[in-house]
């Protein structure tokens, strides 16, 4: 009698075995057939006052531009990544300042970093040196980003570095800023940093209307009157213009003559301060949703 109930108890959980794992198989397919039909996703995160850009390739490449002022990107990133990933390949910094770069210590000390990208402008802040050093202890590769450069996030997504064409240690920061541009299939995001009209006026010297024609426009330096020339405008002719801004921030950001030229050709424009985190999930490539 007992060896009969010893049977069927062993028989019972080798039952819920066998569902187990059937439905561990099943989520193991649903999860492989997600990650081979997701497509680009773009997340402008709401930092505040500064600049927190997230980029994740259909082949799972996740890279940040940016991290905002410091103890703002935790939040927002979590969002965007699962708790159980601590992985981030790669983090681009358009400029060393404390609205671009606070929150990297605070990503270093929650996820594994690839490699950091930088402009090479210098910024004699405890901020900027503090992550200096911590790039070094942490044996993080640190890459000078120059025109030219093309980054394969896979799954057709690329980043061409448009500027700085030359060194730029000297510069100010804004001016020396990281401009990239962003392509998936028809689909294409201008990254500016906070590159000023100098820098743009570089930039359209050096390429084609073709070239720098964008689907997206992240708008420089938060919608300052310094950056976003007519000249490029019109060259980049954006759908979109996103702007990442605080509220009420004490510089003004957007200004109005930024937004008026935005609006003269055409650019729908979505903001941070108003919107929050501004998410485009791009599923195909001709068609993109943006989350707002």
């Amino acid at each position: 009698m007992f060896e009969q109930q010893e049977t069927d108890t062993k028989k019972y959980w080798l039952l819920i075995l066998t569902f187990f794992l059937f439905f561990i198989n099943i989520f193991l397919f649903w999860t492989d057939w997600q990650n081979s039909h997701r497509g680009l996703t773009f997340a402008m995160l709401d930092v505040g006052q500064g600049d927190g850009l997230f980029i994740e390739s259909p082949a799972g490449t996740q890279i940040m531009f940016d991290s905002g002022p410091p103890r703002k990107i935790l939040g927002s990133l979590s969002k965007m990544m699962s708790p159980f990933d601590r992985n981030i390949d790669a983090i681009v910094v358009t400029n060393p300042d404390a609205d671009h770069i606070g929150g990297i210590l605070d990503i270093f000390k929650n996820y594994k970093v690839g490699a950091v990208f930088e402009p090479g402008t210098l910024n004699d802040s405890k901020i900027f040196q503090n992550l200096k050093t911590e790039m070094k202890n942490k044996n993080i590769p640190n890459i000078l980003a120059r025109r030219g450069m093309r980054l394969d996030l896979g799954g057709d997504v690329f980043i061409d570095i448009l500027f700085p064409d030359r060194d730029v240690s000297a510069w100010a920061t804004n001016e020396g800023s990281v401009v990239a541009r962003l392509s998936y299939g028809n689909i294409s995001i201008m990254l500016t940093g906070d590159a000023t009209a100098k820098t743009e006026k570089i930039i359209l010297g050096e390429n084609s209307s073709t070239r720098l024609s964008s689907t997206i426009l992240k708008v420089g330096h938060h919608g300052s009157r310094t950056s976003s020339s007519e000249s490029f405008v019109k060259a980049v002719s954006p759908i979109y213009a996103l702007i990442s801004d605080g509220k009420d921030n004490k510089y003004g950001h957007p200004h109005p003559e930024t937004l008026n030229t935005l609006a003269q050709f055409g650019a729908k424009i979505f903001r941070t301060d108003l919107l929050g985190t501004i998410i485009i999930k791009c599923d195909k490539m001709e068609i993109c949703e943006i989350n707002k």
